[in-house]
């Protein structure tokens, strides 16, 4: 049976398949991989995998086909990827048109991030809510400080520390554990392990101008100086890619960190630090169906890497 005549004899039941199937059909056609497209839905790669066999079932055609690099489109999937996007396009519209929200949400929304939470957690966030929203247009600006959020010059902040001021309300989503990484090569190169009572033998990463991890070293009853770290820089992101480079041992978040294997925790589990995640917005933003709409998708986005295990 050829491409054609086997999606015509689907067509009955493609009009009453759970939209769910058609939504993970798209993510592996626009993505490339299970990976990223697990990350844009949300869903686990599992999760996705069993929503791909079970439509190729349904049509009684494969879709994709393994790559070096991925998948790639059978033609059967070359042929259902266009009336998969108008699925998608209408039913986007019909949900927008139902809540009365198409002009609503149309605009705007300028949002700030740490380095580190800018560089590796949000870009997969961000891809699926223009995905599912391309009427809503996104700013990110890449700061630490939380005066950019107090100064009206974000809409909504991700930060970590929580807000205190009155003006603003604030959302707690957990905490991300924190640890010391190095790579593989540096640990080798330093005897195979960290000696936490020779701390100074070793290259650590720290900030510049930032006292940050002078007072967790202080807390964990280890008090250094701005001198203890061998290289100083105030951009996390940076100090990471030091780190990847073998320059020496740096801070991250574990969640991030587990997307390199060949980056080593060196510190105990019980010394281990946590980073508590809170977004933030202005009391009367929360009143705008935009800011609301990308505020708990962000929010939901952000929960899903904090509490996976």
């Amino acid at each position: 049976m050829n491409v054609k005549m086997s999606l015509e004899k689907a067509s009955l039941p493609l009009a009453q398949l759970d939209w769910d199937l058609i939504r993970a059909f798209l993510a592996v056609a626009e993505q490339g991989s299970l990976t990223a497209g697990a990350a844009i839905l949300g869903v686990s790669q599992p999760t996705l995998s069993r929503q791909i066999s079970e439509l190729e079932m349904t049509i009684g055609a494969s879709l994709f086909e393994r790559v070096s690099r991925g998948f790639s489109l059978t033609i059967a999937g070359s042929a259902l990827l266009e009336p998969a996007r108008q699925m998608q396009s209408a039913a986007r519209m019909l949900s927008m048109r139902a809540l009365g929200q198409t002009l609503l949400v149309a605009g705007t929304v300028r949002i700030t991030a740490s380095e580190m939470t800018a560089s590796y957690l949000l870009p997969a966030i961000l891809a699926g809510l223009r995905q599912q929203h391309p009427e809503i247009e996104i700013e990110l600006s890449v700061s630490n400080e939380v005066e950019n959020l107090l100064e009206r010059c974000a809409d909504i902040a991700v930060r970590h520390v929580k807000p205190i001021q009155t003006s603003l309300i604030a959302r707690h989503l957990g905490d991300m554990k924190l640890d010391a990484f190095a790579h593989h090569n540096y640990v080798q190169r330093i005897g195979g392990s960290v000696d936490l009572n020779q701390i100074d033998r070793y290259d650590w990463i720290g900030y510049d101008k930032s006292d940050l991890l002078l007072r967790h070293f202080r807390e964990a009853g280890k008090p250094v100086s701005r001198e203890f770290f061998t290289f100083r820089c105030d951009n996390q992101s940076v100090g990471w890619q030091m780190a990847l480079a073998e320059l020496g041992i740096a801070f991250a978040p574990a969640c991030i960190a587990q997307r390199w294997p060949m980056m080593l925790a060196v510190l105990p589990a019980e010394l281990a630090p946590s980073m508590p995640v809170w977004m933030t917005t202005h009391r009367e933003l929360r009143d705008s169906a935009r800011i609301q709409l990308v505020f708990d998708w962000l929010a939901n986005g952000l929960k899903k890497i904090i509490e996976a295990p």
